[in-house]
């Protein structure tokens, strides 16, 4: 009989402590982004309120609506997630607990 415990128990703790770091760190970045991201809207509405730039809005709704679709397309993730589904289910577990610790 084959001992699988060893691998189940390697892939568990490796996607566990991946997961975590990953959580953590991504949580962090996404911190830095949102407040980098929100200082260049305003300085854009601002440079827009004074008349240094015009912006087309339509055109940015209809770019923002035609990108949206792209994000939909998750379902080689989720075949390839089944298929490591010991490592994907602790790395899922510990990227939210990096996601909440971070």
């Amino acid at each position: 009989m084959v001992d699988l415990t060893t691998p189940i128990i390697t892939q568990l703790g490796i996607g566990g402590i991946g997961g975590f770091l990953v959580g953590y760190a991504l949580k962090k970045m996404a911190k830095i982004f949102v407040i980098l991201l929100g200082l260049a809207i305003l300085a854009g509405l601002y440079l827009a309120q004074v008349g240094v730039i015009s912006v087309n809005y339509d055109r940015l709704t209809s770019a923002v609506s035609g990108a949206l679709p792209q994000l939909g397309k998750a379902g080689d993730l989720l075949v390839h997630l089944a298929a490591n589904l010991p490592f994907a289910g602790s790395f899922a577990l510990g990227l939210a607990l990096g996601l909440k610790k971070g």
